[in-house]
């Protein structure tokens, strides 16, 4: 059997921190994307779902500082799972999307929901 542990996302920049580790660099970027849909009075709602990505630079993902606040971006990579104990003693699990390929949108239109 085949295993696939494969993760696509388009969404808007909330927050980007660049960090160098000897000759590499990496971004962790938290990226918002929105679901839209209709409740059952028929009123839109956007749901907003905060990603944690993870973007090493390399062959793939180049240009990291050109990525701000407010910038749409297309995210592929996987999905990791990290299980750590906090300062208060709790076990908390952190999840991140470990990105293998990042690129910029650059589309002058605004994103549009469809409902």
């Amino acid at each position: 059997m085949e295993q696939l542990n494969k993760i696509e996302l388009r969404g808007v920049v909330g927050s980007v921190r660049l960090q160098t580790y000897e000759d590499s660099r990496m971004a962790r970027i938290n990226l918002a994307t929105n679901y839209a849909y209709k409740d059952r009075e028929g009123t839109a709602v956007i749901d907003t779902t905060w990603h944690n990505v993870v973007a090493w630079e390399g062959r793939n993902i180049q240009g990291l500082e050109r990525i701000n606040k407010g910038t749409k971006l297309y995210v592929c990579g996987r999905l990791r799972y990290q299980k750590y104990t906090g300062v208060d003693g709790v076990d908390r699990i952190a999840t991140d999307v470990l990105a293998n390929r990042l690129a910029i949108i650059e589309d002058p239109e605004p994103m549009q929901y469809e409902m």
